[in-house]
């Protein structure tokens, strides 16, 4: 009995800290205002896993995207960003839109609401936390990998160094 109480004991502290490094939640809090519904890794992988009918929008730079993104992510950037990009989307089909660890897609995402998109989520987490949490990512080839570009030493604190391989360029 007490070994079982152990090993749950110990399941649950695994469970309640997940692939992040400790102190990742509350950096994202701090960063994101809570004006964007947020989505969790977990959700955008169940729909894409259903096939549903998804827009996926990468709001990082260039030069981020090309190290990896999730698989049929559009590149849509931050600086140069324009709403008619999403032009013919029905303005009630579900985007997610993510970047590194969700500032700036929740701007995208903000204007992508003021544009009357009425089903847009923001990647809780954006990447790191996808790649911290082992989901598959692809680079400008298509190809899978886990490296991410983890924008400066700073930034890539908040990589789980045992599944994302950060690129600092």
């Amino acid at each position: 009995m007490r070994t079982m109480l152990s090993i749950l004991i110990g399941c649950i502290t695994i469970l309640s800290f997940g692939q992040n490094p400790e102190g990742f939640d509350a950096m994202c809090n701090e960063n994101m205002q809570g004006t964007v519904p947020t989505a969790s890794a977990e959700q955008l992988r169940s729909d894409i896993s259903k096939k549903s009918p998804v827009v996926i929008l990468d709001s990082r730079e260039r030069k981020e995207y090309n190290v990896s993104h999730i698989s049929n992510a559009v590149y849509v950037g931050y600086d140069q960003f324009n709403v008619n990009i999403l032009n013919g989307v029905d303005k009630n089909t579900k985007i997610y839109v993510y970047c590194s660890v969700g500032y700036r897609s929740e701007k995208i995402g903000e204007k992508l609401i003021n544009a009357g998109y009425t089903n847009v989520f923001n990647l809780y987490g954006g990447l790191f936390n996808w790649c911290n949490n082992g989901m598959p990512m692809v680079d400008e080839n298509g190809n899978q990998t886990t490296r991410i570009h983890g924008y400066d030493k700073s930034w890539a604190q908040w990589l789980n160094r045992s599944k994302c391989k950060p690129v600092l360029k």
